[in-house]
């Protein structure tokens, strides 16, 4: 059986229990910590398949500890807190979180929804496959991407967005298509997660060729490759 490997950033210590011994129960294995310096220390030590980190951190702040992560991993992160505003899910999102949960929270909701980012993104043995559109290469099986020759550091729902595409380089996606086949959930009208997705994707791409658009939005449609 493989063990996956989470990393957990929570300073309140009866939660930071609870989700060891949820974690645990369900087969992972937990490197738990207390503060953002001591999360970032541990990252940067051992490798995980997924990080779950709260906002609110002592020493270094959670969104503080995103941007470190992501400027050298595509790690899967889901962040935790108390906050309930679109606003901070959208920045959040827009730094390359790939799920939000808010407290209070049921331990339930919270292992389906780390279950299933984990479902999605693991690499599995299969052939080679590389997908190429223009001047992008998609290798299936390093999950790696470059744009003219230079990769492009991607989180986990970035890279199967662009994988969906690149697969149906004609299809139109609706915002209801992408939801259900990247998160896998029933789409609810909530467009802030795609719009950010589809704009992070699009930047990452475009510091690499700025003289492309490679995505194209069609008003009332929906999304798909540029022709």
């Amino acid at each position: 059986m493989i063990i996956l490997r989470i990393l957990m950033v929570e300073d309140h210590e009866d939660v930071n229990a609870m989700l060891t011994e949820l974690f645990e129960q369900a087969d992972y294995q937990v490197t738990s910590a207390m503060d953002g310096v001591e999360g970032y220390r541990a990252f940067l030590q051992n490798e995980f398949d997924i990080v779950l980190l709260d906002i609110m951190l002592p020493y270094k702040s959670g969104d503080e500890l995103l941007k470190e992560i992501r400027a050298i991993s595509d790690v899967p992160v889901v962040m935790i807190s108390a906050k309930d505003l679109v606003s901070t899910k959208i920045d959040l999102l827009r730094l390359g979180a790939d799920d939000y949960i808010t407290k209070p929270f049921d331990l339930g909701e919270v292992l389906a929804r780390i279950e299933s980012i984990l479902r999605r993104v693991k690499k599995q043995a299969t052939p080679m496959k590389q997908l190429q559109y223009k001047d992008i290469v998609l290798d299936d099986v390093a999950k790696r991407v470059t744009v003219s020759g230079e990769e492009v550091l991607l989180t986990a729902k970035e890279y199967l967005l662009l994988e969906l595409f690149m697969t149906n380089q004609e299809k139109v996606f609706t915002k209801a298509n992408l939801y259900e086949s990247i998160w896998q959930e029933e789409y609810l009208g909530d467009e802030h997660i795609i719009k950010i997705h589809i704009s992070n994707l699009r930047h990452k791409l475009k510091i690499k060729d700025p003289q492309t658009d490679y995505i194209e939005t069609l008003r009332g449609l929906g999304y798909r490759l540029r022709p």
